[in-house]
C-alpha cells in the first residue's frame, strides 16, 4: 500500500504541473495573444525569421504544441502561407527548451541570506502563489488578472514539481535500477520517451519527470539521451494528430513539416552521437556522467537547438517533402473560380491605378456572388437542415474573407500611385462595399448559427412563424441579388431601386416581429425559438442595410454632394415625396406585402 500511495502522490504532482503549465500559458496568451498573431501574421519568406518568431512565441506560451497549433489556424485563415510557417515550426521545437530551463530552479541552492535562496523552488512557489492570488482577488484590473493567472500557474506548476521530486525520492534505488536498464538498450529507453509523451501529451511534462528524477536519485547520460529523442518525436507525432482533424492540405502540410524535422533530428542526434562514441570523442566519462536537474535541461536543449541551426537550410527541401506527401485536393468549381480571381490582383499593374482597380472590381463583383451564395445556402438551411451544407457554409466563409483581405490590401497598395480624383473616388468606394459583402457573409454564417441553435435547443419554428419568414427570406434575397446585379453592372438608374424595397423590407420586419411577440404572448410559440426568430429578422435586415449602404456608396461616387452625406441624403430620400420613389415603394410593398397579408399601411388582412 505504500508504493500505491507514493504513485498517488508522483501522478497528483503530474497533474498540479499540468494544469500549472495550461493556466500560465493561458495567463500569457491573454495578455499576448494579439501580439502574438499580428508578429507570426508579418512573418515574410525568409525561415531565419519564422525561426525566431516561432522560438520566442514558445517561450512565452512554455508549449511547442500550442505555437503549432496557432501557426496551422493562421495557415488556415490565409495569414500565413505553408511556406511562411516552415520556420516557425522549426523555431517552435527549441522554444520549447525553454520550460526545462526553468524547471533546473530546483536545484538552486544557496543559503538563506543569498538572493539565490529566492529562486529555490520551495520558495519560488508560494511566493509566485502570493502574489497570483492578490493579483486576481484584490486588483483585479485590465492586466492585473492575466500578470495574476500567470503567476498562479508559475505557483501551482512548480509545487506540482516539488510534490514529484519528493514521492520520486522514495522510488531512489528502484527508479535508478530502472533507469540503468536503458543505458544498455537504447530502442527501449527511445520507446519509454515516446510512449509517455504519447500517454501524457506534453514534451515538457516528460521532461519534468526525468529532471524530477535526476534531481533525487541521478542519472546517467547514456541512460537518459534516447529518452529524450524519443519524447521529441512522440511531441512532434502528437501535435500532428491533433492539428489534422478537420484541416486543410496547406495546414496539414505544417503539421507534416514538423513531424519530418523531427525524425531527421533524431537521425541527425543519434548518427553524430554514435560517429564521437566510436572516435573516442565523446568518452566515457561524458558517456558515463551523472545529471542533475540542470543537466537533463540542457541534454534537451542541446538536442533542441543544434539540429534546428543545422537543418534550417534544409526548410525548403522539409516543404517540398511535405507538399509531395500531402498533395492539394481537388477543388471544385466554385473555388477554383475564387482562386483565379485571387491570382488577377497583379503586383505589377499597382503603378497604373486604373488598371489595377478594374482586376479589384471584378474580384469584388465575385466576393458579391460568394456572399449571395452563402445567402441561399443559411436560408436552405432553415427549413432542410444539412451538416455537410454547413461545413461548406463555413468553407466559403473563409473564402469570402479571404478575398476581402486580399482586395483591401491590393486596393491600399495602390495609394502612392494615385493621382486622380476619380481613382481616388473609385478607391474608396471599393473598399467601402466589399466591407458590406464581407459583412453580408458574416450576417449569412449568424443566421445558420441561430438555426443551429434552434436545433440543438429542439423547438423549431412554428409553421406560422416560417410561413411568415419565407415571405421576409424572399424579400431580402431579390434586394441582395439586386445589389450585387448592380455592382457588376455599375448600373447608376437600377442603383436607385434598391433603397425604396430596403425601406420595405424594414416595415415587413417589424410587422413580422410585432406578429411573432403576439403568438408568444398566446402561448403559440416558445420563447427561446422566438428569441432566435427574432435574431433571424434582426440579421435579414442588417443584410438589407448593407445593401442599401452599397447603393448609396455607388451613388455618392458619382455625385459628390452624396458622397460624406450618405445618412442625409437617405433622410431627406424618404421625406422628400419624390414621385419616382413613391413609385417603387408601393410596387414593392404590394408584391412583399401582400403576400404576407398587409395592406398598404401596414394592418394586417389576415393574422395567421
Amino acid at each position: 500500500m505504500d508504493v500505491f500511495y507514493r504513485i498517488i502522490a508522483m501522478l497528483g504532482g503530474l497533474s498540479m504541473f499540468l494544469y500549472g503549465m495550461r493556466v500560465m500559458g493561458d495567463g500569457l496568451k491573454s495578455c499576448s495573444g494579439g501580439a502574438m498573431k499580428a508578429a507570426l501574421a508579418k512573418v515574410t519568406g525568409k525561415p531565419a525569421l519564422g525561426f525566431l518568431l516561432g522560438m520566442l512565441v514558445t517561450c512565452m506560451i512554455q508549449s511547442s504544441h500550442a505555437t503549432i497549433v496557432l501557426t496551422v489556424g493562421l495557415v488556415g485563415a490565409g495569414f500565413l502561407t505553408f511556406r511562411q510557417s516552415v520556420g516557425i515550426v522549426l523555431g517552435a521545437n527549441v522554444g520549447t527548451a525553454i520550460t526545462a530551463q526553468i524547471i533546473r530552479l530546483m536545484d538552486v541552492e544557496s543559503g538563506s541570506t543569498s538572493i539565490l535562496y529566492l529562486f529555490n523552488a520551495k520558495n519560488l512557489a508560494p511566493l509566485a502563489l502570493i502574489v497570483g492570488v492578490v493579483l486576481i482577488m484584490f486588483v483585479n484590473r485590465g492586466a492585473s488578472k492575466s500578470a495574476g493567472t500567470i503567476a498562479v500557474g508559475f505557483g501551482v506548476l512548480f509545487m506540482g514539481l516539488i510534490s514529484m521530486s519528493d514521492a520520486v525520492s522514495s522510488f531512489g534505488p528502484s527508479l535508478s535500477r530502472l533507469l540503468t536498464a536503458f543505458e544498455g538498450n537504447y530502442f527501449l529507453g527511445f520507446l519509454s520517451g515516446a510512449a509517455v509523451t504519447a500517454v501524457i501529451q506534453s514534451s515538457s511534462a516528460v521532461i519534468g519527470i526525468l529532471q524530477s528524477v535526476a534531481s533525487s536519485v541521478g542519472v546517467r547520460f547514456c541512460g537518459v539521451f534516447a529518452v529524450i529523442i524519443g519524447v521529441n518525436i512522440a511531441d512532434s507525432i502528437s501535435a500532428y494528430l491533433v492539428s489534422r482533424i478537420g484541416a486543410k492540405p496547406e495546414q496539414i502540410r505544417t503539421v507534416t513539416v514538423h513531424v519530418i524535422y523531427n525524425v531527421c533530428a533524431a537521425v541527425l542526434i543519434s548518427l553524430v552521437l554514435a560517429v564521437l562514441r566510436g572516435a573516442g570523442v565523446l568518452g566515457d566519462g561524458l558517456w558515463y556522467r551523472s545529471l542533475d536537474s540542470g543537466g537533463v535541461a540542457n541534454v534537451h536543449g542541446l538536442f533542441r537547438l543544434v539540429p534546428a541551426v543545422l537543418l534550417l537550410p534544409l526548410s525548403g527541401v522539409f516543404a517540398r517533402l511535405a507538399e509531395k506527401l500531402v498533395p492539394d485536393k481537388p477543388l471544385d468549381a466554385e473555388d477554383q473560380d475564387i482562386m483565379e480571381n485571387l491570382r488577377e490582383l497583379d503586383s505589377h499593374l499597382v503603378t497604373n491605378p486604373a488598371l489595377a482597380l478594374d482586376q479589384s472590381a471584378h474580384l469584388i463583383g465575385h466576393m458579391g456572388d460568394v456572399a449571395l451564395h452563402n445567402y441561399d445556402a443559411a436560408v436552405q438551411q432553415l427549413f432542410d437542415y444539412d451538416p455537410k451544407r454547413t461545413d461548406r457554409i463555413d468553407q466559403r466563409e473563409a473564402l469570402l474573407d479571404r478575398m476581402a483581405d486580399a482586395a483591401n490590401q491590393y486596393i491600399v497598395s495602390l495609394s502612392p500611385y494615385v493621382t486622380r480624383a476619380v481613382d481616388n473616388r473609385s478607391q474608396n468606394f471599393q473598399i467601402k462595399v466589399l466591407t458590406c459583402f464581407e459583412r453580408v457573409g458574416d450576417l449569412a454564417q449568424n443566421i445558420l448559427h441561430d438555426q443551429q441553435r434552434l436545433i440543438a435547443s429542439g423547438k423549431p419554428l412554428t409553421p406560422a412563424a416560417q410561413e411568415d419568414l419565407k415571405g421576409t427570406l424572399a424579400a431580402v434575397r431579390d434586394i441582395l441579388a439586386l445589389t450585387v446585379d448592380v455592382y457588376k453592372t455599375d448600373d447608376m438608374a437600377r442603383a436607385r431601386n434598391v433603397e425604396p424595397l430596403e425601406e420595405v423590407i424594414d416595415d415587413i420586419i417589424e410587422v413580422m416581429k410585432a406578429r411573432h411577440v403576439d403568438r408568444m404572448t398566446r402561448g403559440i410559440c416558445d420563447v427561446y425559438s422566438g428569441i432566435q426568430y427574432e435574431n433571424i429578422l434582426q440579421n435579414l435586415e442588417r443584410v438589407s442595410d448593407q445593401c442599401s449602404d452599397m447603393a448609396v456608396y455607388m451613388l455618392g461616387r458619382d455625385d459628390l454632394s452624396i458622397s460624406g452625406q450618405e445618412h442625409r441624403y437617405l433622410h431627406e430620400l424618404h421625406h422628400s415625396g419624390d414621385r419616382e420613389y413613391g413609385r417603387l415603394f408601393r410596387d414593392n410593398y404590394h408584391k412583399y406585402a401582400g403576400a404576407l397579408h398587409l395592406s398598404e399601411d401596414g394592418s394586417e388582412i389576415n393574422n395567421p
